[in-house]
């Protein structure tokens, strides 16, 4: 049966016009009932804010003054027991009628007069707590929310945040403050437009610490925002910050733009870009100096899906006058699919110019490269990857690629200056403890091939076995690193080479800062690959400089003060037991027993796991017994300074296997990465020991069993011991993590 066109048209309209007039009746009820109807809502409103976050909301008078327009007054929020969240005398406040006819409330003008919004901190509580902790309704039976989808979150939270900020604004005399017990930061706001696109601000810091101005364009309809923040007079500048986390933050300008918000394949993105200059910062975790970004921005490009939020590598980020592209995606844990908490990181620049690069670094992070003249190109990569539930799975590799790179002119510090005898200067508690020259005018400098293989040998294997074929970096160690610590908590051991510490000790100071650290690694990058020093050379002022004991430096201090020897003479055991020294040098004597022999508890389980590397790596014969451990002996003018101490006959580098580590355990670590500088395995602090017979070397050297404790009594002194060890790491765990 053929379908009349007609007779559809005919339909369609009045199907259309029911609807139209439907909708005007349903339009004129609700505009006639339009007071009763805000009433209700104000009502619902304000027990809903009582019954779920405790606040009293209080609202003098509430009326329409147009269409969809409304006035309320004396307006105030006061969660119990805490201080006013906000109070605001008038507000005027319009909505956009098609969105509001498909339920969107979205702003077109917004006035607001006389008010202030607070955050008040006393002692450890705020008058936020009740909003962050909301209450749970003890009569909801609702079955548990499943994951929510963060994607929806992040496009609901943009969202009404964007729809708030209306196409006219107009603010007076709004206060923006935080007291925080004695401190307290205001910013009035006396007065921020919003004028047919156009931003004008003005706001007050501190009264009249300063002025700052907001100034811009913005469509909060099409969601597109270009805004600068600067102050008159005077760069920006919160004090507050520096009063609470002893950062001073200063900046001439900063700039945001917002480009663009979507949700497509069932992400959320946003686009936009930040900048700063001229930008001032000092803090004690930095640097000791004020440090200068003259010009900082990036291109951002934010994603966020089901279960992951993250930065989109085509994000550019700029240095003055270098960039690079970033990624980072943070993913939550998944337990189906047996994943944790993953990380992953990737920075990659194309090749730069290397003057450029230099140029860029800000100035006071760098103190050494300063001037610094050099040639070529350099390119940047790093990745990292890190799934909590599998730390030994980290993936690092991290690598600056040189392509003609060349030293043109040495800057503020020549590193070159070690390869000829120069004067060190040892510091303790940032105090100079003297000078010491490193060449033949001192008598007690040792050339590398005067100084025994054994001590030579056991150093490396101990602190940077790999020393001679690296160059500078041993990644592998840094990820063993990595796992380590995340699994154990707390910093538990770094992967610094020898060549690390070396650059740290010569050619920079002892602030333990972020600046510090990544100075030490671009100079050993220097170092090894410009070839400025060789590796012989870098070893020997190495050992002729660190420290052995109390005011004991360099190798040759260390054998007369010990063992009244030349370094030459060493014997196996000898050079084991300085290695062992070397991250705690001020408690070697600790180690000792009145009559010159080592303590038998966490130093002869030392002696075997180094001994068994050597041996295994061909450096010295096999040994069934503890590797040099008894052929120690303390010279005699030095024992009447030896505390007696009793001791237990047992290894804590033995330790029952239900307990975890032991020397196996570091047997395997030592293989595959070495302790940081300042860092050994916990195993080998000095322990609290019970009185027991004291042994003699059996000729074979049998497990010693001759005490007057039990076994269930010495893992009980040994777990009471760790967990000593444990609160003394954490309260030096601050320091050892910049270390």
């Amino acid at each position: 049966m053929p379908i009349n066109k007609r007779n559809v048209l005919r339909y369609t309209a009045w199907t259309v016009l029911t609807l139209l007039v439907l909708g005007i009746a349903g339009a004129v009820y609700a505009y006639t009932q339009r007071e009763r109807l805000l009433t209700i809502a104000i009502e619902r409103a304000v027990k809903k804010a009582k019954r779920d976050y405790d606040l009293t909301v209080h609202i003098g008078s509430a009326k329409f003054t147009g269409l969809t327009s409304l006035s309320v007054t004396n307006v105030s929020v006061v969660p119990a027991d805490r201080d006013s969240l906000t109070r605001v005398d008038q507000v005027l406040v319009s909505v956009r009628l098609w969105p509001l006819l498909v339920g969107n409330v979205a702003l077109s003008e917004l006035s607001i007069e006389n008010g202030f919004f607070q955050v008040v901190k006393r002692d450890s509580l705020t008058n936020l707590d009740s909003i962050l902790k909301r209450r749970k309704d003890s009569t909801d039976t609702r079955k548990p929310r499943t994951r929510t989808n963060l994607a929806d979150v992040a496009e609901n939270l943009i969202n009404n945040l964007l729809t708030k900020i209306p196409d006219d604004l107009n603010v007076r005399n709004f206060d923006f403050r935080v007291v925080d017990n004695d401190k307290q930061l205001n910013l009035l706001a006396s007065e921020a437009r919003i004028d047919n696109g156009d931003v004008t601000s003005t706001f007050l810091l501190n009264r009249n610490e300063a002025i700052w101005h907001i100034t811009g364009t913005a469509s909060p309809s099409d969601k597109e925002y270009d805004v600068n923040l600067y102050a008159v007079g005077k760069p920006l500048e919160i004090k507050y910050l520096e009063q609470r986390f002893k950062l001073k933050a200063q900046a001439d300008t900063l700039h945001a733009e917002l480009r663009d918000v979507d949700r497509s394949r069932g992400e959320f993105r946003l686009e936009g870009v930040g900048s700063v200059r001229n930008l001032r910062l000092n803090h004690p975790a930095l640097s000791p100096n004020d440090v200068v970004v003259q010009r900082a921005a990036v291109d951002a490009n934010l994603f966020v899906g089901e279960n992951y939020v993250g930065v989109d590598s085509s994000s550019t980020l700029h240095l003055g006058e270098v960039s690079a592209r970033p990624f980072i995606k943070y993913t939550l844990p998944d337990a189906e699919a047996g994943t944790g908490k993953t990380i992953d990181v990737q920075l990659h620049t194309d090749d730069m110019d290397a003057q450029a690069l230099f140029n860029s670094f800000p100035k006071g992070l760098f103190a050494s490269l300063d001037g610094m003249k050099v040639a070529g190109k350099l390119r940047y990569d790093l990745r990292f990857n890190f799934d909590t539930a599998q730390p030994d799975s980290v993936k690092f590799d991290s690598g600056l690629t040189p392509d003609g790179f060349r030293i043109v002119g040495m800057g503020r510090t020549d590193f070159r200056r070690i390869n000829q005898p120069f004067i060190y200067t040892p510091y303790e508690k940032d105090k100079p403890v003297r000078d010491i020259s490193v060449g033949p005018d001192n008598p007690d400098f040792t050339p590398l091939n005067y100084i025994a293989p054994d001590l030579k040998n056991a150093v490396l294997t101990s602190e940077d076995y790999n020393f001679f074929t690296h160059k500078g970096f041993n990644e592998k160690a840094f990820r063993v690193s990595i796992a380590t610590n995340y699994k154990a908590g707390s910093f538990k051991r770094g992967a610094s080479t020898l060549s690390m510490q070396l650059v740290k000790n010569v050619f920079l100071n002892r602030n333990k800062t972020l600046s510090r650290k990544v100075e030490e690694i671009l100079i050993v990058w220097l170092l090894e690959n410009q070839r400025l020093v060789s590796k012989e050379r870098m070893f020997e002022v190495y050992l002729n400089i660190i420290e052995w004991g109390k005011n004991i430096y360099g190798i040759s201090e260390a054998a007369r003060y010990y063992f009244d020897k030349t370094p030459a003479e060493l014997n196996l055991g000898e050079s084991i037991f300085l290695a062992f020294v070397i991250p705690s040098p001020k408690k070697a004597l600790n180690h000792f027993q009145p009559d010159g022999s080592l303590q038998v508890r966490n130093v002869r389980g030392y002696f075997k796991i180094i001994g068994r590397i050597m041996a295994k790596r061909g450096l010295t014969q096999p040994d069934s017994g503890a590797y040099g451990f008894y052929d120690v002996r303390l010279r005699e003018g030095l024992r009447q300074q030896v505390t007696p101490q009793d001791y237990v006959e047992s290894d804590s580098l033995s330790t029952d296997p239900s307990e975890g580590g032991g020397m196996d355990d570091l047997f395997n670590r030592l293989l595959n990465g070495n302790p940081d500088d300042d860092q050994k395995p916990a195993t080998q602090q000095p322990a609290e020991e019970a009185p027991v017979v004291r042994p003699t070397r059996p000729a074979d050297e049998p497990a010693a069993t001759d005490t007057v404790k039990t076994r269930k009594q010495l893992r009980q002194e040994r777990r009471e011991q760790k967990r000593r060890e444990k609160e003394e790491k954490k309260r030096l765990e601050a320091e050892k993590i910049i270390e």
